[in-house]
């Protein structure tokens, strides 16, 4: 078993609003291990890029903040860190790819530049050292001509250029965890596929532990070795990527899979989850997910299912517990 480099345990983030208390992640607990994916998959809405943006600290009070809960990275809970030490292990020791490159890059400053920053913060080197290493960096991560696009800026390179200049610079300093934030969301798909191939390519070389956050099952299938489906703040079902795919235990994960277009088919329909998620505000009582499932009966309804141990995983699904064979209702 892999060495486990960062820990999230019973992570609580609210966000308090004038229409009442928003419980965007709701005790949610996971592990991230050295040299392999987890991913983590949900519709929009879900909680999933609101706890990783809680994992370093990002999130914006008020309206926002984390009441609950451990983040430990190697054994030190990033929680109880001064703002100093936290702006030292962002980028540093735990880096962020988010989804939009052309927001997250700085339009009026060159992108060579915007990677050799975080060398000069983080590793002390010198303009001529930041610049070296800059343009290595866009070399690794296939950006052709490096050395010209070092002084580009944002606006002159294509979307799936932009987006490599972001992970050359969350690679900048070598961290232990890799966090990828719908990383392919704006690109098309032969650009998706080269950006998965490449993040895939950098962890076999790197060895670092990647979190790969996306509401797209495909991508899941393409990089996770251990998967978490999250619906509402809360993780419905837990467990290692191919038993996801073969065997899926919770109704709503067995809804994206569903989901999926398929080849070789007759059907005509494409299969999706009835409803849509409930207002944050407005969950309703029992399992929040009862009111769009196929298989609610009266425990759905009254009592939350919390995460149990099934078939070698974790489910929060009432009907993959005795109680629901018992229930009439």
């Amino acid at each position: 078993m892999s060495e486990v480099v960062a820990e999230v345990k019973n992570l609580k983030t609210y966000f308090y609003t004038d229409d009442g208390v928003v419980k965007a992640v709701d005790d949610v607990s996971f592990s991230i291990r050295k040299g392999r994916t987890l991913g983590i998959v949900g519709e929009s809405g879900s909680g999933k890029s609101i706890a990783s943006l809680s994992m370093l600290r990002l999130i914006q009070s008020p309206p926002g903040r984390i009441v609950g809960g451990e983040v430990l990275l190697k054994g030190k809970n990033l929680l109880n860190c001064t703002d100093d030490e936290m702006r030292k292990v962002r980028g540093n020791e735990i880096a962020m790819i988010f989804q939009e490159p052309m927001t997250s890059l700085n339009p009026v400053m060159k992108v060579g530049f915007q990677v050799a920053e975080a060398l000069r913060l983080h590793q002390g080197l010198s303009k001529t050292e930041a610049r070296q290493k800059a343009i290595e960096l866009l070399r690794v991560v296939r950006i052709p001509n490096p050395e010209k696009r070092y002084g580009e800026y944002p606006h002159q390179l294509s979307g799936g250029m932009r987006q490599r200049v972001m992970i050359a610079m969350a690679l900048s300093c070598d961290p232990e965890v890799l966090i990828c934030d719908e990383p392919t969301t704006a690109l098309d798909v032969t650009m998706q596929a080269q950006i998965l191939e490449l993040i895939n390519d950098l962890r076999e070389k790197l060895g670092s532990a990647i979190v790969m956050i996306t509401h797209d099952m495909g991508v899941i299938a393409e990089t996770a070795d251990e998967v978490i489906v999250m619906y509402a703040g809360k993780i419905m079902e837990s467990a290692p990527a191919d038993d996801l795919f073969q065997r899926p235990m919770h109704p709503y994960t067995i809804g994206l899979l569903n989901s999926i277009p398929k080849l070789h088919t007759n059907e005509k329909k494409l299969m999706s989850i009835r409803g849509t998620v409930p207002k944050p505000t407005e969950m309703p009582a029992g399992c929040p997910f009862n009111p769009r499932c196929d298989f609610t009966k009266t425990v759905c309804r009254t009592e939350r299912p919390d995460a149990f141990e099934a078939d070698g995983r974790l489910v929060a699904c009432w009907k993959c517990h005795s109680r629901w064979e018992e229930d009439a209702g």
